[in-house]
């Protein structure tokens, strides 16, 4: 299966554009936005937990990470809830649920060997710094070898110089809007650049967003990326 599998190219997937899918386990559905691959496979997906749904208990092989977006994701490590960025590398294994219901940004099998960082950080822990321009603030959550994740936060009428992303970046929108020449993204849009594309952002009426930067190169792409070219 391949699913916005050519990452020399833009991809922008909004709210009204995407579909909910049948997992092959009984309550839970996803929103595939990128994937290389079948049931085990490269991937980028929104996951819902309908209340009292779980998955079997597995282990990341390639690694996970994920952002709880709305509800309380848990599994035997503790309860994650909405605001929650989740780092589980390579060999680690869980069984996830949720009580109540949740929804997750999930990506699988996208971990460096080498990066073995295993943690869990809510959003409302953070420290933000300036972000370059004015109104843009931005906070980390997770940087290795190139690639970061941030947290980043746009006040209302602010908007950043043209800039490009040599790895490439990958957007999720969490609150608000953003905006660039390229078009317009609400809450709920998904967004990947490939390295060096340009875009000059900004947001009109405010904006959260997770962004990801660095992991888009053929080097951090590895097999996946001839796969998609294959």
């Amino acid at each position: 299966m391949r699913i916005n599998a050519d990452f020399d190219q833009p991809v922008v997937m909004r709210p009204e554009e995407m579909k909910w899918v049948l997992s092959p386990l009984p309550g839970v559905e996803r929103k595939m936005l990128d994937r290389v691959g079948e049931e085990v496979a490269r991937a980028t997906s929104l996951v819902r937990y309908a209340p009292g749904s779980f998955f079997d208990p597995h282990v990341h092989g390639g690694g996970e990470e994920f952002l709880v977006i709305e509800g309380v994701f848990s599994d035997e490590h503790g309860d994650f809830p909405a605001g929650t960025y989740v780092r589980n590398p390579i060999g680690t294994r869980h069984k996830p649920h949720s009580r109540d219901g949740c929804i997750i940004l999930v990506k699988l099998h996208q971990f460096d060997p080498a990066d073995i960082a295993h943690f869990s950080v809510h959003m409302d822990d953070l420290d933000f710094e300036d972000g370059g321009a004015p109104g843009v603030e931005f906070a980390w959550l997770h940087d290795f070898e190139g690639e970061s994740v941030k947290i980043v936060r746009w006040a209302a009428g602010s908007s950043y110089p043209l800039h490009s992303h040599d790895g490439g970046s990958e957007t999720f929108i969490l609150q608000g809007s953003l905006t660039d020449e390229h078009g317009h993204y609400p809450a709920g849009s998904w967004e990947r650049t490939p390295p060096g594309w340009c875009h000059q952002p900004y947001s009109e009426k405010g904006c959260l967003a997770w962004v990801k930067t660095g992991h888009l190169t053929p080097g951090k792409l590895g097999k996946y990326a001839q796969a998609a070219a294959g």
